[in-house]
């Protein structure tokens, strides 16, 4: 048996919490629903890379590179490459 589908696209945005709202009426009550998102490529890959960074900066098995003891380097050190 062959299911026939229709697609229904809409405009939305997120709250300030990253939730997404949605305030379409689909006219079923207690029926279940499939939703499918698409995100654009470029800001999802901004949005992971945020994610990455704010998860790593906030991981304790880093603490270690805020002891002053590791900052051993300084701006004078090595030697410069020439392009």
């Amino acid at each position: 048996m062959e299911r026939i589908m229709r697609a229904i696209e809409f405009r939305s945005k997120t709250d300030v919490a990253g939730n997404l709202r949605i305030d379409y009426p689909v006219h079923k009550s207690n029926k279940k629903v499939r939703v499918i998102i698409l995100l654009d490529e470029e800001e999802q890959a901004e949005d992971e890379e945020a994610l990455w960074m704010n998860t790593v900066s906030k991981n304790p098995a880093f603490e270690y590179l805020n002891d002053d003891s590791e900052n051993i380097y300084t701006v004078n050190d090595g030697e410069p490459i020439d392009h």
